[in-house]
């Protein structure tokens, strides 16, 4: 070999002994930098004309394994789900008030039961009374102040997911722009390691976002993809667009439009819709777990919440209907029922009608027996009876829903009692409770069952719609529908129309005996539930919509329009406490000025089961902890979903730093080996000097 091939090999060891030191020094210099993927120098055996002439130094590579990055972005996912679930449930749960609080939830309802047992004492009747009237008060506002509460929270996590989708945008966008970056450096034989780190540490924050796909392309570009295979990024950059992710500020919506993948314009800005949407859970990550939030877990939550108001309100409302004020009220205004005047009447058994003085005597009295008047019977036909049977002492009206009892003679006035042995019941409800004419809580929704039967025709007006929609237990949407019932119809129909439409595929709707709506999820989507953000249907011109008498969510009450009826909340002795004595003859006592009987209804009302429909049979106490105890423990499960997939998402992250970071000892020794080549290196290169001195002396 001639001395200028030693030198040359000498050199090349020389050169790269000082490159490898170079990636050392940036190694040991970015120990502590965070997603810092280690540098390894590339060196390979020169061979010019078949014989080895020293070594090729090529560009640092990045030391990684894609499958290692592919589980930390999987687990960045999971971590920010879990994150964001736990802190609304959270939040959710702390709207409750905690357990044993004077302020809780279950706390409120039991001072309202407490108050109710209070009445049926023999002291202080008055002060009871307005006790009772005020828990029962500050029980119904403590529940709308939840639900507002929780309403809140939907507006937050929908103001969050605009959020979301600007800074995935954002992150899209960066990794685009370093997509293209690291495939030109790749293609120019340079190194790309810093840029590629730069994109590691940006999808690792997008997965975190949103679930996604990433898979590397040969050119050093990578691919995104979301979980359900919707394409992000390839050749070309796909951006997110949500309608409402200007709307920061805006308050919770019956229905909210879903997010669109959209081609980037020129400008970097969302342009042509590609067909893909992302509206539901599926999609994973942060943005994942807002839409459940915002789309299942909270309305699910407020519907609970309709459920405990739905039934605080038809217990204690059968309490003060099956009794009477004292004095009786020269007039009873019932509440807005979703009946017309030539509607079945659907009542059977028996009911009085009766008129006395302020002194509690009869002054009149018709007994209304429904199973005599027929099958046939409507509303009006009651009406008429009531008229004929009093005798002119009172007068009954029926118009826009509402039932009004008047009485005629100055010091008179008017109740209503059932029939002890076979009491007047409409779907399981008596006669006072169904037109609502002693009720205690009111409101502009149906806290009653119907009643109506599938022969019954619906008296929906043409141009109503309900929209229904169907989400699994995950969150994920399986199928909408908007009914139109079409005038004409019954209820039977718009039942088949539902069974008939897409919903059909997953389960099938009923009507019970009470007039309510059920509906059975198929086995293979158990958990699945029902939903109508939005409803512009109008029976009879009463106000009463489809989901109000459907009864298919908790939100048929109308929650937030719930309050104790005025006139009691003014004067509480108007508070329904005394019980008509059917049996009475004119003349005779029918109410006892003292009489206080029915006041045990209230003390009852809250233990005992009554069906709620979507809440099944439960009572109104067992409900309400069911709610507080679901919250904690929805909460709970989420704290250590998330303590779980943090320590999945450390220890994925710990797995790809062990193969890619850089260890500190390894790369001194390194350095210690590459310090020993260059010396060798430059040993050779004094030799070869010292041989061409000789030489050259030889020479001369």
């Amino acid at each position: 070999m001639a001395l200028s091939d030693i030198l040359g090999s000498a050199m090349s060891g020389l050169n790269a002994a000082q490159a490898g030191l170079r990636v050392v020094s940036t190694n040991i210099a970015n120990v502590g930098t965070p997603g810092y993927a280690r540098e390894q120098l590339t060196v390979s055996t020169n061979v010019i004309g078949g014989r080895v002439s020293g070594v090729v130094v090529g560009e640092a590579t990045r030391v990684a394994d894609r499958f290692l990055e592919a589980a930390s972005y999987r687990r960045a996912g999971d971590v920010g789900a879990a994150e964001t679930t736990a802190g609304y449930l959270d939040r959710l749960q702390a709207t409750l008030g905690a357990p044993g609080a004077e302020s809780s939830l279950t706390a409120q309802l039991d001072a309202v039961a407490s108050a109710g047992v209070t009445l049926t004492g023999s002291l202080a009747v008055p002060q009871n009374a307005d006790a009772f009237v005020a828990r029962t008060s500050d029980a119904i506002s403590s529940l709308q102040q939840v639900d507002h509460d929780a309403a809140a929270l939907s507006a937050d996590a929908d103001a969050e997911i605009g959020d979301t989708v600007s800074r995935a945008n954002a992150l899209l966008t960066q990794i685009s722009t370093l997509n293209d970056a690291v495939s030109r450096l790749d293609g120019l034989g340079r190194s790309s390691s810093g840029l590629s780190d730069q994109r590691m540490l940006a999808l690792q924050d997008l997965s975190g976002l949103i679930g996604v796909t990433v898979r590397d392309q040969p050119d050093g570009r990578v691919t995104i993809e979301t979980a359900s295979g919707a394409p992000l990024l390839d050749q070309r950059l796909r951006l997110l667009s949500y309608p409402n992710g200007g709307n920061a500020a805006g308050a919770a919506q019956p229905a909210y439009p879903g997010i669109d993948i959209r081609f980037a314009d020129s400008a970097g800005l969302p342009g042509v819709a590609t067909g893909d949407r992302i509206d539901n859970a599926a999609v994973g990550g942060k943005l994942g777990a807002l839409l459940d939030l915002r789309d299942r877990t909270i309305p699910g939550f407020r519907d609970q919440l309709g459920s405990v108001f739905t039934g605080l309100a038809q217990s204690l409302n059968a309490a003060s209907n099956a009794a009477t004020a004292m004095p009786p009220p020269a007039q009873l205004v019932g509440a807005v029922t979703p009946l017309a005047t030539g509607d079945r009447l659907g009542f059977t058994g028996k009911a009085t009608v009766a008129v006395t003085d302020t002194a509690g005597k009869l002054v009149a009295s018709t007994t209304l027996d429904f199973d005599a008047m027929g099958p046939t019977a409507t509303v009006g036909d009651m009406v008429a009876a009531i008229n004929a049977g009093l005798g002119g002492k009172a007068t009954a009206s029926f118009a826009g829903g509402r039932l009004t009892l008047a009485a005629s003679a100055p010091d008179t006035g008017v109740a209503i009692g059932q029939d002890p042995a076979t009491p007047a019941q409409r779907a399981g409800v008596g006669l006072s409770q169904v037109f609502g004419m002693n009720d205690l809580i009111r409101s502009d929704g149906l806290t009653i069952p119907s009643g109506f039967a599938a022969s019954d025709p619906h008296g929906f007006a043409a141009g109503g719609t309900a929209q229904v929609m169907l989400r699994d237990g995950a969150g994920r949407l399986l199928a909408q529908y908007t009914l139109a019932p079409v005038a004409g119809g019954t209820f039977g129909d718009l039942v088949t129309s539902l069974n008939a439409s897409p919903l059909g595929q997953f389960g099938q709707v009923s009507l019970d005996a009470t007039g309510r709506m059920r509906f059975a999820a198929n086995p293979n989507v158990a958990g699945a539930s029902l939903s109508i953000p939005g409803d512009s249907t109008d029976r009879a011109g009463t106000g009463r919509s489809f989901t109000m008498i459907a009864g298919l969510t908790g939100g048929a009450s109308v929650l937030q329009s719930g309050e104790i009826r005025p006139d009691i909340q003014g004067n509480t002795g108007r508070l329904p406490l005394a019980l008509l004595d059917t049996r009475a003859v004119p003349g005779g006592i029918a109410l006892g000025s003292t009489d206080r009987t029915g006041a045990a209804g209230y003390a009852d009302a809250q233990g005992k089961p009554i069906d709620l429909g979507v809440a099944g049979i439960v009572s109104v106490e067992k409900l309400a902890a069911q709610v507080l105890g679901g919250a904690g423990s929805s909460a709970a499960l989420a704290k250590m979903r998330l303590t779980e997939a943090t320590a999945r998402r450390d220890d994925a992250v710990n797995r790809r730093d062990s193969f890619s970071g850089v260890n500190i000892d390894e790369e001194l020794s390194q350095m210690v080996v590459l310090q020993n080549s260059y010396s060798a290196a430059a040993r050779v290169i004094s030799t070869v000097n010292a041989m061409y001195d000789t030489l050259l002396t030889m020479v001369r």
